[in-house]
């Protein structure tokens, strides 16, 4: 199955748009678990499982694991994640752009290590840096275009000789050129959803990823109305914090599914409107 059915797919089976970020810390996880040798895991699987009725997607953050040493619980979580609830998405968040046999090599890590149905791309080395990526057409990748921190109109934004900013050069790349096996999405922050509309228009078809809506107080109607298609589809709206942590104590596996199902229902309250 190609990536962008599988995504497809996962919208119609969850009904949902929601992704939930896996960004586990190691302290806030401690006020919600006795102790175990392997919290990273039993907190990750739990919040699976609380929340998957309600999610179409899951993002667990490589980072947060690998500064933890637990790496080996990011394999396990991912591989729960696959046995337990196949219909769902799983992007790695990863944010890697190299050249060469080492953007392959990640590619094998990200894809076949750890099982990842998509990963996140940073194309700011130019897109042959993508291509070892692209090259597994049965995968997914969503590269950066306008990211959510305060300081990305920095590069991000710059005004080009030819014209427009260069995260909308991004955007027409990534649609066009770099995306000969259809197979790339974007990712953009709800923080900015002018930016995102100006997104959409220059890459009508490409699935978008949009963190910030949460903890980072992107607002959710705007993002709507930027960035779904037609079908009411076309977003994964990732929040992590604002459900991982919903509640920190004995309660919070129920907390997160409540909260995955409050940003559920508020992206379909958002769309019929």
């Amino acid at each position: 199955m190609s990536f962008y059915k599988k995504l497809e797919a996962s919208w119609a089976s969850s009904k949902s748009l929601v992704c939930v970020g896996l960004d586990p810390d190691l302290q806030r996880i401690r006020k919600c678990l006795p102790e175990t040798d392997r919290p990273f895991e039993a907190f990750g699987m739990a919040i699976i499982d609380a929340t998957a009725e309600h999610a179409c997607a899951f993002k667990p953050q490589f980072a947060h694991y690998a500064a933890a040493g637990r790496l080996n619980e990011l394999k396990t979580t991912i591989d729960y994640l696959r046995d337990r609830h196949p219909d769902k998405l799983i992007i790695l968040d990863y944010k890697r752009g190299d050249i060469g046999s080492t953007a392959a090599y990640y590619a094998r890590e990200g894809y076949e290590v750890y099982g990842a149905d998509a990963v996140t791309l940073n194309p700011y080395m130019g897109g042959d840096t993508l291509e070892p990526f692209a090259a597994y057409e049965d995968k997914g990748a969503f590269v950066l275009c306008k990211t959510s921190n305060p300081g990305s109109d920095e590069l991000q934004g710059l005004e080009l000789a030819s014209g427009g900013p260069l995260y909308l050069h991004v955007a027409r790349r990534a649609a066009e050129s770099w995306n000969a096996c259809r197979n790339l999405g974007l990712v953009v922050g709800a923080t900015y959803p002018e930016e995102l509309a100006k997104v959409r228009a220059e890459a009508p078809d490409l699935p978008i990823l949009v963190p910030g809506i949460g903890a980072q107080g992107g607002d959710l109607a705007a993002t709507l109305a930027a960035g779904a298609n037609a079908q009411g589809t076309g977003l994964l709206i990732n929040s992590s914090r604002g459900i991982l942590y919903a509640e920190e104590g004995p309660g919070f596996a129920a907390a997160a599914a409540k909260a995955a199902e409050a940003l559920k229902l508020e992206i379909q309250a958002c769309l019929q409107a």
